[in-house]
């Protein structure tokens, strides 16, 4: 039997985004077996979008239309919190850089104790200029804004009084009581594949979020980010890796057969937890957990 850690996207956009429905989702979800449950991160979708999906965007489809109905992360993981007892509890990944650190370290210490320390927060950049824009956020620098970010956030959850001094945030000594459960903090898993992300993960993270790569890339960016650990003086065998998977229509991973094999062969190759986004191929909720029931059974039969 396979000692696969999995996890599935809670249905949070596209046809599935409904947050009445995201309470039974997790509850059942758990139930079947999944190990984790997550959610992504969308601003807005702008009718003119200065950037396009990376891989696959195009001026006549920039980016994917589930991404037009998406509900708050936040939120989600809280419903998901409240309705579960075991699964851990992640972000993959919200947009690091457009929120505001103080506001984030408490709704983020708040979700961590609501769960009884199973949160994993997961950053990333985001590819969408328009929503930097829209957030205020400058787009240039947006790397380094993400790696203070996580900073701050670890000052927040552990310093008393704790403060940040920079040309970003002034955020005054502060006597902060409420703490996470998790201490120093939850995981902060970085998402990216770029040679920057990748050294930015093994420099200041607890774990990676790769999506959808083939094997031997995998292998290629993940040695990146071993020898940035190794250089940071860190060890990186304590490093977490968690591979994203979104089925899609026509795509190599378009049906449940197809998706298990691929977490089989990613288990082979030393990937110990993986997520299932299944918003590309499920009509309804109840489709999903019909999928999820499927998908559980053939990996883990």
């Amino acid at each position: 039997m396979t000692a696969l850690r999995l996890g599935l996207a809670l249905p949070q956009y596209g046809k599935l985004a409904d947050p009445s429905a995201i309470a039974g989702f997790a509850a059942e979800a758990e139930r079947i077996g999944f190990a984790s449950l997550w959610v992504g991160d969308r601003v807005l979708t702008p009718v003119s979008p200065q950037t396009y999906y990376p891989a696959s965007g195009t001026p006549e489809r920039p980016y994917p239309p589930e991404f037009v109905r998406f509900v708050d992360p936040l939120l989600a993981l809280t419903i998901a919190a409240n309705s579960t007892e075991t699964a851990r509890l992640g972000s993959s990944t919200l947009n690091g850089p457009l929120y505001s650190p103080v506001l984030l370290a408490r709704s983020l210490t708040s979700l961590d104790l609501l769960s009884g320390g199973r949160l994993d927060v997961g950053l990333g950049l985001s590819w969408l200029r328009d929503e930097y824009i829209a957030a205020g956020v400058p787009w240039e620098h947006r790397g380094a804004r993400l790696a203070e970010l996580v900073e701050v956030l670890r000052t927040l959850w552990t310093a008393d009084p704790a403060g940040h001094r920079s040309e970003r945030w002034d955020i005054p000594d502060s006597l902060i009581g409420l703490r996470p459960m998790q201490q120093p903090g939850p995981p902060v898993l970085l998402g990216g594949a770029s040679d920057a992300a990748l050294r930015r993960v093994g420099r200041i993270a607890d774990g990676w979020l790769p999506a959808g790569l083939p094997a031997p890339m995998l292998r290629d960016k993940w040695a990146v980010v071993v020898e940035s650990a190794e250089k940071a003086g860190r060890d990186p065998s304590t490093l977490r890796r968690v591979l994203r998977l979104n089925p899609t229509p026509g795509s190599s991973t378009a049906t449940v057969e197809d998706v298990a094999a691929r977490l089989k062969a990613a288990e082979a190759d030393g990937i110990t937890e993986a997520l299932v986004d299944l918003h590309y191929v499920a009509e309804t909720v109840p489709h999903a957990l019909e999928l999820a029931g499927e998908l559980h059974a053939a990996v883990f039969a």
